[in-house]
């Protein structure tokens, strides 16, 4: 078969190969109405656009990046997923880096594949708004997972989940509750334990605060020794991760879940579901938070100045969560 060009389109159409090549490289340049003809005819004879040329006419790489802290984090895999199919969808390609739980790779990561792409998703950033945007230089960007002033941001708001949780537990009889705090230089620890200690004053609970913990089993585990020495007989653990290690941790203690102690995680990661207990916890709208950074990404990088936005997370009640034990 004759492989189909802009020249086939131009001469079925009786247009110029330039007012062809300009509709997919320059589109703003075209009459919509010759657009339209010129993307049906394309269609139809199954015309497959040359990317490399497209990216050298327009000074696209046709890529965007997408920085995450920890891929092993079941909260990402996920998000990454929702990015590349929205990317998709805009026939754009990923190039993914993680930078393994190091603060201090971050900048550099972030730099490196700032020069590499015309835009990038930054989720869950560690280090400094100044050294982020030092890194990302005039690279078009949007934050997920974390707020910044002077950047468009995506961010699940658990706020109001949260304090759900918090009532859940209150109406379990939990008079004494612990909050296991995520890592000191994460943004959606402080948010989250903000949220937890305006919850528990306007309930009238007394919350012991312990940690910091990484937001790992491991340091759930870590967790689960601080809580089972507390008098505490509910916790809400930063993540759903850290409340599977917490739920471990307690049962080598001769604890059960949710028999002894109630645990409350975030995020309502695949783990959630198949750990037994099911585990009750904030749920976030991943789908919707990568989508959303895509799609604010791409004003951004046509020059607009989008909104940040906030989507709310839901509470779901499951089995690690029960009465307060009686004393």
């Amino acid at each position: 078969m004759t492989k189909v060009t802009i020249y086939s389109i131009a001469d079925a159409l009786g247009v110029s190969g330039s007012t062809v090549s300009r509709a997919f490289t320059r589109p703003d340049q075209v009459r919509d109405d010759v657009r339209a003809r010129i993307l049906a005819k394309a269609d139809e004879l199954g015309y497959q656009p040359n990317k490399s040329a497209r990216r050298l006419a327009t000074g696209r790489t046709g890529a965007i990046g997408l920085f995450i802290p920890d891929i092993t984090n079941p909260f990402f895999p996920p998000l990454v997923r929702a990015i590349q199919q929205a990317a998709a969808d805009n026939d754009a390609s990923v190039i993914m880096v993680d930078a393994g739980e190091s603060t201090s790779a971050e900048a550099a990561l972030i730099r490196r594949l700032a020069g590499q792409v015309d835009g990038v998703i930054v989720a869950s950033p560690r280090g400094t708004p100044a050294r982020l945007r030092d890194a990302l230089g005039s690279t078009p960007a949007i934050v997920v997972n974390r707020e910044m002033m002077h950047s468009t941001t995506v961010i699940c708001d658990n706020s109001a989940a949260l304090a759900q949780a918090g009532d859940h537990l209150r109406d379990l009889n939990h008079e004494t509750v612990a909050l296991l705090h995520g890592p000191s230089a994460s943004w959606a620890a402080r948010q989250r334990a903000s949220a937890i200690r305006k919850w528990a004053a306007s309930a009238d609970v007394e919350l012991i605060e312990l940690g910091p913990f990484e937001a790992s089993y491991e340091g759930g585990r870590e967790g689960a020794a601080a809580f089972a020495d507390s008098p505490a007989t509910a916790a809400f653990a930063f993540d759903d991760l850290t409340a599977c290690g917490v739920v471990a941790g307690l049962a080598e203690r001769g604890l059960s879940v949710p028999g002894d102690r109630s645990i409350v995680g975030c995020d309502d990661v695949l783990l959630a579901r198949v750990l037994t207990p099911k585990l009750s916890t904030v749920s976030a709208p991943i789908g919707r938070l990568g989508a959303a950074a895509v799609e604010l990404l791409g004003e951004v990088m046509a020059g607009k100045q989008p909104d940040s936005l906030r989507i709310q997370g839901d509470f779901t009640p499951r089995q690690s969560s029960g009465p307060a034990p009686r004393t």
